[in-house]
């Protein structure tokens, strides 16, 4: 819970003492309407895995094979917070069933109490979550299958809003994760996919896993995800798939035991396609114990398959063993793909038409023709940019969130408030075939010359990468942005034929309007029906309004010289 507390008000040195009894005497509301609440402490939360299994003691010797279990930390604030904190593990409820160390984070430092408890300290908690310390757990000597306890962690740090009526400790929520010895392990093989389809490409994906560990699994949850450029053409009923702008994922719920030590696949292999949209694409597949896998954190809407149930069918059994790799992170397995095809990025330009003074709004971008998606989906990074020259005469007074202001040379510029004469707008990670990137530019025209030109390019996402590899027609990749220009606008350097699906979107033209006026003829307007807004010239605003004033004053004073005539 979040404690707010009231901030001291401002005492003059002479009479504090005074003033101070006075406002305790008045009560809580006074003192809340006398000093304003301080900002209070973030509420820091501790997190971890739910549930560790352990590797059973091995009573012939050696060193134990040990788990790791992450205890994490949660600062909601944008800033780091700077302040002593301790973690306290309480780890009584594990006695006989674990033996427990520690591999502390950076700054982080753990102490031992025996065997009941141990603390941790630090001094930094950065924004977001981080790992502050791994526990190292192994099951305890004379522990027996199935054997379980909790550990128990609480925390307290140093609170920055202390003040006498303020807890001394900013809140903690306390944290419990179960640890129990023994547990299935399994694992999933690994396909030898060819990994250079051609489009339209097929291939058999026989999934194979095995179960290594110390008890049988109670039915299993296969999870496939497959980018936007695959598909998997079984729609299975016992599947739930959701789909969203780069992932289709599918989650199997398979039932039955399956047993330690002993092997599965699918009664029939699934199929992987390589589709005609397929670039740079990523197929993920895992295998999970019923009831251990957390719910999907994407908003999308899941649909259940019509088609077949998927089942899992032994392939081999051989007797379990003891002391095998029970880590999680043999569960799934990744393919990546590299499918020899193209995308035509095409970029768009504008128009508008406007006095001396005048703001319009540039919409401007590129267009994805495909007939591939492309995504950086393993890296993160954007896929291209676009690059805008700002045309001669004019001064950007608002750009899209994200574009960088750069010189005009395209260099690197320390000054990011004032204008700057050309910007850099990184693309999305993946872009869709029929999507692209649309941007908006508010343009104050402060000299109106006749078909001042500012350039749009799509281009690699940093200034040392011009080229799109995957791109066939560079000629397309140019467009331009031109005011008051004599003939409408004219074709970019390399024109080419308007794309469907929407006027101008990557056509490599500028859209067409009688010379200083829209397609509906209003002045400081765009070719697109009037999508370039003019905010007019100040100098004409004000000479209006200073005939109005004089308009008001002559009415005035006539009508009381016919007052005095009559009188």
């Amino acid at each position: 819970m979040t404690r707010f507390s009231p901030r001291t008000a401002p005492l003059r040195r002479a009479g504090g003492l005074a003033a101070t009894a006075l406002l305790l005497a008045a009560g809580p509301l006074t003192v809340a309407a006398a000093a304003p609440a301080r900002a209070a402490d973030p509420v820091f939360t501790l997190g971890g895995p739910a549930e560790t299994a352990l590797h059973p003691y091995a009573e012939g010797g050696g060193a134990p094979k040990r788990s790791t279990a992450g205890i994490t930390v949660t600062n909601p604030a944008d800033e780091g917070y700077e302040g002593e904190f301790t973690l306290t593990f309480d780890l009584t409820g594990v006695a006989g069933v674990a033996d427990v160390a520690f591999d502390p984070g950076p700054g982080v430092e753990c102490e031992t109490k025996g065997t009941r408890s141990a603390v941790c300290t630090g001094d930094t908690l950065a924004p977001g979550l981080s790992t502050v310390t791994g526990l190292l757990l192994g099951a305890a000597k004379g522990s027996e299958q199935g054997a379980a306890g909790t550990i128990r962690v609480t925390g307290e740090a140093r609170s920055a809003t202390s003040t006498p009526l303020a807890a001394p400790f900013a809140p903690f929520t306390p944290f419990t994760t179960r640890v129990t010895v023994g547990g299935p392990d399994l694992v999933m093989r690994k396909l030898p996919f060819d990994h250079e389809p051609t489009p339209g490409q097929k291939q058999q994906a026989p999934i194979t896993f095995a179960n290594r560990g110390s008890r049988d699994a109670d039915g299993v949850v296969l999870t496939l995800r497959y980018s936007r450029g695959l598909d998997i053409p079984q729609r299975y009923s016992n599947c739930a798939y959701t789909t969203d702008e780069t992932w289709t994922t599918a989650r199997c719920s398979v039932e039955g035991a399956f047993e330690a030590g002993a092997t599965y696949t699918l009664a029939a292999p699934l199929t992987l396609e390589a589709t005609t949209r397929a670039y740079r694409d990523l197929f993920v597949y895992g295998i999970q114990e019923a009831g251990t896998v957390p719910r999907a954190a994407s908003t999308a809407r899941s649909e259940r398959g019509s088609g077949t149930v998927l089942r899992a069918v032994p392939l081999t059994k051989a007797p379990a063993a003891r002391g095998v790799d029970l880590e999680p992170g043999d569960n799934e397995q990744e393919a990546e793909f590299r499918t020899a095809n193209t995308a035509d990025f095409m970029a768009y330009g504008d128009e508008a038409s406007g006095a001396a003074g005048a703001t319009v709004t540039a919409r401007l971008g590129f267009h994805n023709d495909g007939p591939a998606w492309i995504g950086r989906i393993r890296s993160g990074g954007s896929v291209a940019a676009v690059d805008f020259t700002v045309p001669q005469g004019a001064t950007v007074t608002s750009a899209p969130k994200g574009c960088r202001g750069v010189t005009a040379e395209g260099a690197y510029r320390e000054d990011r408030k004032t204008p700057a004469p050309r910007y850099l707008c990184p693309a999305p990670t993946a872009v869709r075939d029929g999507g692209g990137l649309d941007l908006s530019f508010g343009l104050r025209i402060d000299k109106a010359l006749i078909g001042a030109a500012g350039r749009v390019t799509v281009r690699g996402p940093g200034l040392q990468e011009a080229g799109l590899p995957f791109d066939p027609k560079p000629g397309n990749n140019t467009a331009r942005v031109v005011l008051n220009g004599q003939s409408g606008g004219g074709p970019s350097p390399s024109p080419a034929p308007p794309a469907e699906g929407g006027p101008g979107a990557g056509s490599g033209r500028i859209p067409s309007a009688a010379p200083g006026t829209s397609g509906t003829g209003a002045p400081g307007t765009t070719g697109r029906g009037g999508s370039l807004a003019s905010t007019g010239s100040p100098a004409a605003m004000t000479a209006s309004v200073t005939a109005i004033a004089a308009l008001t004053t002559g009415l005035a004073l006539f009508a009381a010289a016919r007052r005095r005539r009559k009188a």
